[in-house]
């Protein structure tokens, strides 16, 4: 079975853990004001827990925001400001 992959759905505001066969099993939702991204919700469904696909999603959705845009990262989901405290070289993000 293929890895999980995670999309930027801007429609939804949310990046999505997709399995292979499109299935979505988690998302990180998301809100844009300004120059701030904020990461409101994170959560993957309850079969799929336990197997890291939240700290997936998070690493490729704070990358994909790294990368694609110079926006500070705001993480109001306890999960995303956990992760990113367990992950010192993505504090940076937090304070652009």
């Amino acid at each position: 079975m293929a890895a999980p992959e995670v999309r930027n759905d801007t429609d939804k505001q949310q990046y999505s853990l997709v399995e292979d066969g499109g299935e979505v099993i988690g998302l990180a939702a998301y809100e844009i004001d300004g120059d701030e991204i904020r990461f409101v919700h994170t959560e993957v469904d309850p079969e799929h827990r336990g197997g890291g696909h939240a700290s997936i999603l998070v690493q490729h959705a704070l990358d994909d925001v790294r990368a694609s845009s110079s926006r500070r990262v705001v993480a109001q989901c306890s999960y995303v400001h956990a992760w990113i405290e367990r992950h010192p070289d993505y504090q940076e993000l937090t304070t652009r």
